[in-house]
């Protein structure tokens, strides 16, 4: 079963989408099974991360920028802005798919385990995931 869902970003920044996914894999009586996820862009991630405490999205967020920074003088990729190429290497660096198992009817996450799209524009995007289950 494919599903699509889409995930409105304000920029930089991780997104959860844990509850609209949690009622995709419900809406569809899946009782055991895998959820995987794929986001259909190059320069946004998708990753399993603490949904308790923000500090660790933020302190994650704050990372990945010192790593790969924008202004590096060695990027050409640069049509579309001094955001693009570290954006894209954000990315590449993380993951643009997750697979969950689905027990119980449900995802399998832990207690403190929330599913982000990790968005590396500084604009806002309309993100297109897709949603697979079997």
């Amino acid at each position: 079963m494919i599903h699509r869902l889409t995930v409105q970003t304000d920029g930089p920044g991780m997104y959860e989408f844990t509850p609209e996914l949690a009622a995709i894999v419900a809406d569809t009586g899946v009782d055991e099974g895998l959820c995987t996820v794929f986001v259909r862009h190059t320069s946004a991630s998708l990753v399993i991360q603490e949904n308790a405490d923000p500090s660790a999205r933020h302190d994650l967020e704050r990372w990945l920028e010192r790593l790969v920074p924008e202004g590096d003088p060695d990027f050409t990729h640069t049509q579309e802005g001094p955001d693009d190429m570290p954006s894209h290497i954000r990315s590449a660096l993380t993951a643009t798919s997750l697979s969950i198992p689905i027990l119980d009817g449900g995802l399998t996450l832990g207690t403190w385990q929330g599913v982000y799209l990790w968005e590396h524009r500084r604009r806002r995007h309309a993100r297109r995931l897709v949603v697979h289950l079997t």
